[in-house]
């Protein structure tokens, strides 16, 4: 019985070694399998992170003037959606009641309303105008640009309107998370400007913060990457 032990032990390591062997391969196998996903997966993280790297770059960056002028030919008021009723929405009427206030301080003598119909909402500069109006603004120092549908066309658009006039500074309202993405878009246009902020008419969450911030810094990245070459809106 004695000689048979090696031979045990020998048959026993050789078993050990091909399941060591098969899970090594399979191993393998499975990594050469998953390998192109793991890559592909790892190229859209980096491709993602660096997108919003570069649009949040952009926003700190962007400005918010490029005049030291406090008088200006008009304030432009960007557009935000009306409710389905036809009713502004907190946001829409507090970039409209700003721009109210700037007007009552003096800063120009006229609004610039822009914005259209959002879905099959209301056009917005008709709601925004009917706003101001209820806010005292007379009719005549009113002018309303109703066919824009996004920030790009907010500005284009308006300056079309301003040069046509003979116009040529204006004040920009709107939300301050919108403002950056604002900066960008009017320092490509042909005119003096400066932003202004419409503070929220009741105060904001820090979630609903945060999450306005978000929102705005994917719509750069669109802007970055695709809207600003696209929509190439010239006045």
């Amino acid at each position: 019985m004695t000689p048979s032990r090696p031979n045990s032990r020998s048959a026993a390591a050789r078993r050990r070694t091909h399941r060591v062997n098969r899970a090594t391969w399979t191993g393998r196998t499975r990594r050469r399998r998953l390998g192109w996903k793991g890559w592909l997966i790892a190229a859209s993280v980096v491709l993602i992170l660096g997108l919003f790297t570069w649009a949040a770059i952009a926003r700190h960056l962007a400005p918010a003037s490029n005049t030291s002028l406090t008088r200006f030919d008009a304030i432009i008021v960007l557009g935000a959606p009306a409710d389905k009723d036809g009713n502004p929405t907190p946001t829409q009427l507090a970039r409209v009641t700003e721009a109210v206030h700037e007007y009552e301080r003096g800063v120009a003598p006229r609004l610039i309303l822009t914005g259209g119909a959002d879905r099959n909402r209301p056009v917005e500069a008709l709601v925004m105008a009917r706003t101001a109006k209820a806010q005292g603004i007379p009719e005549s120092a009113i002018v309303e640009e109703g066919e824009a549908r996004d920030t790009i066309q907010n500005a284009c658009f308006s300056v079309r309107i301003m040069r046509s006039h003979g116009w040529h500074s204006a004040e920009v309202v709107s939300s301050a998370s919108h403002l950056p993405r604002a900066g960008l878009i009017f320092g490509r246009m042909p005119l003096e400007w400066r932003l202004h902020a419409a503070p929220p008419l009741e105060p904001q969450s820090e979630v609903r913060s945060s999450a306005a911030a978000a929102l705005e810094t994917l719509k750069t990245v669109r802007y970055l990457a695709w809207t600003r070459k696209m929509e190439n809106c010239g006045p």
